[in-house]
């Protein structure tokens, strides 16, 4: 199963939304970590997201990454496809299910 670490694989420090807002932004992040496992319509394998170990995230990196994803693929890809690991704070587990589950009110 696919794993992108964030702390790892991408940032220690997340930042904005916009790739205009500064380094290690939410838009970088779906274009360069997570978008690639979803161009391939049938590839249907999980992806695992680990959230741990970074400074924090800003809801505006979370809404460009995950709401982005869920309006360019589809909630229900987003939902079937990714799995998250947050073992210092479950809130944000859910706070970015619902992004992807109201991606679509932001169109």
């Amino acid at each position: 199963m696919p794993t992108i670490n964030i702390l790892k694989n991408f940032s220690k420090a997340p930042g904005g939304r916009f790739r205009t807002d500064g380094p290690f932004s939410g838009e970088e992040f779906r274009e360069k970590l997570l978008e690639p496992h979803f161009v391939d319509p049938n590839n249907q394998s999980k992806v695992v997201i680990i959230f741990d170990g970074a400074e924090g995230y800003g809801t505006s990196f979370l809404e460009e990454a995950f709401g982005g994803l869920a309006r360019k693929f589809g909630v229900q890809r987003c939902i079937e496809k990714l799995e998250f690991v947050s073992k210092g704070d479950n809130l944000l587990i859910q706070e970015v299910k619902n992004y992807i589950s109201s991606a679509m009110e932001r169109k």
